[in-house]
């Protein structure tokens, strides 16, 4: 019997070759090399960011440091990153806007302050020196009586600064009380002219005076009228010169008021502080006026409604003002 041998096997034919063959080679490494310059174009785009907001950190300190208008800037173009830096640049702008107006309030407290210290300080000054002088027992009797005047004189300008400094900060703040009723301002006007026209006389002024009659009645308070009259009166006497002109006609639906003087140094470069606190043409301040008249003026004026304007005719200062019906 025959042996049993094992199963003939087949020859071995050549190795199976790469299903990509030559052509599949050539664009893998096409593909590699293309991914490559994607990653090192990714990594030089990511770099530039980087940089570009280092620099936009160090322009926002070098900003806060010098307190500088500067604006942002980037300096590789990113738009979420630009509309970020455009946000950062208004609050910079309104941060530089806030810090003004602090500085400017600042200067201005400093400027009323040191204004209040002087005219605080002037009749006191002067109530101090009088009183020494009265201290001497062999003082004539009429020159004691003479410095007493003067010391009751100083103590009610001293008074009436304080008076009109609580005033102007109640008003300022609202806490003022306004009653809202109609007013005759023939009526107000006319009673204080009269009760003013000695003073305006020994002054020097040549007064004159045209107020319409029977003029409609105004909305306003009663008490803020006078006080606005008394104050534009008292701002003449001390600040004008000359002639004085006042009038009271209707105007359309207002009812108008003017009063126009003699300028008396004032200039077109004062015209838009002259309603300011403790603003006086006198830049010495070496007159008796503490520059409170006129801003109570203004903020009487602007709770009842009125419209104030004030300017320069020339040679003449005026105030007018539009009073509701």
């Amino acid at each position: 019997p025959g042996r049993v041998g094992r199963a003939a096997m087949p020859p071995a034919g050549p190795p199976a070759r790469p299903w990509y063959g030559k052509r599949g080679k050539f664009e893998m490494r096409i593909l590699c090399v293309m991914l490559a310059l994607a990653c090192v174009i990714l990594l030089i785009w990511v770099w530039s960011q980087r940089r570009a907001l280092h620099r936009a950190a160090q322009q926002l300190r070098e900003v806060e440091r010098t307190d500088s208008a500067a604006r942002l800037r980037l300096a590789a173009p990113n738009r979420a990153a630009e509309e970020l830096l455009d946000a950062v640049n208004v609050l910079l702008e309104l941060r530089q806007a806030d810090r003004a107006s602090f500085r400017e309030r600042e200067r201005s407290l400093r400027r009323q302050i040191a204004n209040v210290s002087h005219d605080l300080r002037t009749p006191l000054t002067s109530i101090l020196g009088y009183l020494q002088l009265l201290e001497d027992e062999a003082l004539p009797a009429a020159e004691r009586r003479e410095y007493l005047a003067v010391v009751a004189s100083r103590a009610k300008a001293l008074q009436s600064l304080i008076t009109s400094f609580y005033d102007l900060s109640r008003l300022e703040s609202g806490e003022y009380p306004l009653r809202r009723e109609k007013v005759d301002l023939y009526t107000s006007l006319s009673g204080l002219l009269a009760a003013f026209y000695n003073d305006f006389t020994d002054a020097g002024f040549d007064l004159t005076v045209d107020l319409a009659q029977g003029l409609p009645g105004v909305t306003a308070d009663p008490s803020g009228v006078l006080r606005v009259f008394t104050n534009l009166l008292r701002n003449a006497l001390d600040h004008g010169q000359g002639q004085m002109e006042v009038r009271l006609f209707r105007k359309g639906d207002a009812v108008v008021s003017l009063f126009r003087n003699g300028s008396g140094g004032i200039t077109q470069d004062d015209i838009p502080h002259v309603f300011d606190r403790f603003f006086t043409a006198d830049k010495m301040r070496t007159g008796r006026n503490t520059g409170l008249g006129l801003a109570i003026v203004k903020a009487l004026a602007d709770q009842m409604g009125c419209g104030l304007e004030a300017g320069l005719d020339g040679a003449f200062f005026f105030v007018r003002i539009r009073w509701k019906l």
